[in-house]
């Protein structure tokens, strides 16, 4: 098994960050087929498997702000005001995501990004993990 753990500077607004470009190079170091395993080991943050650039990625800001709106109703309340839905969060995008690998590259569709998903505006920097399973 590889693996290799990132750093990701989210900064203090929600985001979809895409990851492809630093999955893809993780994988210049694999020539066979697998799994790759993207791992958030965060409370508050997720993996996501989405399009990205046209609007899909501010939609999905868009509806979980819908889903888990920053009030008052959590009861968890430390941090920013409504951070309490940010510790729902990976209950509707989880923390990780598992990609086939082919010939050492991603099987995407031809729209498909690998994206961490982060509403917690407290916490600027997340780690990521990524790990290759040879198949």
């Amino acid at each position: 098994m590889l693996t290799e753990e990132i750093e990701i500077r989210t900064g203090s607004t929600e985001v979809v960050h895409d990851l492809t470009g630093d999955c893809a190079r993780f994988l210049d170091a694999v020539d066979g087929d697998g799994l790759l395993n993207v791992w958030v080991p965060h409370a508050t943050a997720g993996i996501a498997v989405l399009e990205t650039g046209a609007g899909s990625d501010d939609d999905l800001l868009a509806a979980l702000r819908d889903l888990l709106p920053a009030d008052g109703r959590w009861r968890h309340r430390h941090g920013t005001p409504g951070h309490g839905r940010d510790h729902v969060l990976p209950a509707l995008v989880p923390p990780y995501a598992t990609i086939p690998v082919l010939g050492g590259v991603l099987a995407l569709g031809t729209w498909q990004s690998v994206c961490l998903v982060d509403t917690n505006v407290d916490n600027p920097v997340r780690r990521v993990r990524l790990s290759f399973l040879p198949g």
